[in-house]
């Protein structure tokens, strides 16, 4: 459904230590720098960048949204929280775990980048 998403952050280097090391736990490739400084991880699913605004104003993180990472296994989850707290990273919401619901029984894990931005990795157990 969605071709890519990208967040804006006022200091682009630390925001790139935070989601090298994130999404490396989920078996993303490094980040890469365009020409205009914008980072870019790029998958077969879809492309995440990091940008500072193009309008010049400060960047700011939506209340009320989140950015979810698909994880392969409640493990990969809790790396990529441990990763995220390791490089700059806030815990947020309910700590790393399993609920259930009417979507199903999902792994969750909570985090705000260093920008603010609400994350979560997720992973969606099999149905039984």
């Amino acid at each position: 459904m969605f071709s890519h998403v990208m967040v804006g952050a006022d200091d682009v280097a630390t925001s790139r230590r935070f989601y090298d090391a994130t999404l490396s736990a989920l078996g993303v490739p490094p980040g890469r720098e365009d020409d205009r400084g914008r980072i870019f991880y790029m998958t077969r699913a879809g492309s995440f960048a990091i940008s500072r605004p193009i309008d010049g104003q400060p960047a700011s993180c939506a209340n009320g949204s989140t950015i979810g990472f698909a994880a392969t296994s409640p493990e990969v989850a809790d790396a990529w929280h441990s990763a995220g707290l390791a490089s700059g990273g806030n815990a947020c919401e309910d700590p790393p775990g399993i609920r259930e619901g009417s979507l199903g029984k999902l792994y969750l894990a909570y985090l705000r980048d260093p920008a603010g931005n609400k994350l979560c990795a997720l992973y969606r157990f099999p149905k039984e």
